[in-house]
Formats: C-alpha cells, structure tokens, sequence
C-alpha cells in the first residue's frame, strides 16, 4: 500500500473528462489523494499527467458495465492510494437522441441502462465495503435532472437516471447508521464533451434562451456541491437529490 497517510483518498469515475474530471481536480485542489477511474486509458493517462503536480493521483481502467473490472479498479485504489472515504460516481453515457420510446433500439436500452444504473450499483456494491471496513465516508453519484423530470425523445437515459435517484435513497437509508452517507447530484445542461458532441448552434441557442440563468452549467460548478456533500459541512445531509441545473426544475 502507498505510504499516503495524511491525505484523504477520493474514487471518482468517469474522471478523466466533463464533470468527473472538474471534480477530480476540486478533489486534488482540496487536499485528496484521487483515483482517476475511467473507460479511456489514453484520457487517463494524459489526465493523469495534468494533475500530477495538483496532488497524488493515479489512473485506473474501469470499465462500469463490467462489474469485474469495478472490483479490480476498487482493489488497485486501495493497495496503491490507500481506502478512500469519498466517492463520486460520475461514468455515464446519453446514449441515441431522437428516438421515441417505442422506435428505441433493444441495443441502444440495454447500452445505456448497463453503463447508467447498472454500472452504478457495480459501483456501489464494491465501493461501500472499501467504506465499511475503514469507517465510513461519502457517496456522491451523478444522476441528471432527467432523474426527478421526464425529456421526451431519451427514455433509456431518463430511466436510468430515475434508478440511479432511487439506487441513492435506498443507499442512504440502508447505511445511515454505519457512517456512510450517499446522495446524488443532478446536473441541468453543463458545457461538457459529451453535451457539446449532442447539440448543434440551433440547440445551443434554444437551451440558452429557456434557461432561467442565461447560461449553460459548467462542470466545475457541479464539481463543488460535489465536493460539500463529501464534506463536514454536509454530515447531516444523505439520501438527497440536489439539482444543479440554474432552475431549469423550478419551472
């Protein structure tokens, strides 16, 4: 095991782009030691390298739809940064857009479904142990304000992200008393890789337009209300669903 015995360690997949990595700095920039878990080696070695000077961190191939490779990730993090007391779980995929419920593929379902809510339990159900035997911590996963509101045209992501809300609730309730607490963050439309790869200017200009703040999100926002909910100041705080979105749910 590293000799890493006075920084907190954070596990955080999907790290090495969009919010998972914005968060992954916060981490580093806060103090932690982080696991840089993510599908994409060659992001994770270039991430790797950009934060080196931040603070300790070390990238780890995981790939959330294979709960194997969730078991190895979690194992690699602790033999080599140490057990961690902080999560967010941030690996996701939007998966097609356009597509009415009924004209949904059968492949495109069980894609996003596996890597969204499946993956998210694969998660849970390694990572909560790590948190048990080494007295507690703080789960944060990414859920979407497509978790608390319908989008039409996007069923698989939008049930994916309601299981991951109620994943969160249950989490929180199950392990309340054995310090660990789990919420979740719902990000309205942030400037990310994978938003910007789905939206044209048209769209660009129309989210705009109905956004209550003027402005899209961006990932660094999300990324600390991430980082209170880890914190102290967030001790009486689990099983929540925090927007983060410029009110696009208070309409």
């Amino acid at each position: 095991m590293s000799d890493n015995t006075t920084r907190p360690v954070a596990f955080v997949t999907g790290a090495c782009s969009g919010i998972g990595k914005a968060t992954a700095r916060l981490f580093l920039e806060a103090g932690y030691a982080v696991a840089l878990a993510d599908i994409n080696a060659r992001a994770g070695a270039d991430t790797e390298a950009e934060f080196a000077s931040i603070g300790p961190c070390k990238y780890l191939a995981c790939d959330v739809s294979d709960d194997a490779s969730v078991a190895a990730a979690v194992q690699a993090c602790v033999e080599s940064l140490g057990p961690f007391s902080a999560v967010f779980n941030a690996a996701g995929i939007d998966g097609e857009h356009g597509k009415a419920t009924a004209d949904t593929s059968a492949e495109n379902w069980h894609r996003v479904i596996g890597i969204d809510l499946t993956g998210m339990w694969h998660c849970l159900r390694h990572q909560i142990p790590v948190m048990l035997a080494n007295g507690g911590g703080a789960i944060v996963n990414c859920a979407s304000v497509a978790g608390v509101v319908g989008a039409p045209f996007l069923s698989p992501y939008v049930a994916a992200k309601h299981g991951v809300v109620g994943l969160t609730r249950c989490a929180a309730l199950e392990y309340a008393r054995q310090g660990i607490r789990v919420n979740a963050v719902c990000p309205g439309m942030i400037d990310t890789p994978m938003s910007r790869a789905s939206m044209n200017p048209e769209l660009h200009k129309m989210l705009i337009e109905q956004s209550a703040i003027g402005r899209l999100g961006n990932p660094e926002e999300v990324g600390a209300a991430v980082l209170w909910l880890c914190s102290a100041g967030a001790s009486f705080v689990t099983g929540q669903i925090l927007p983060v979105d410029g009110a696009w749910t208070a309409a």
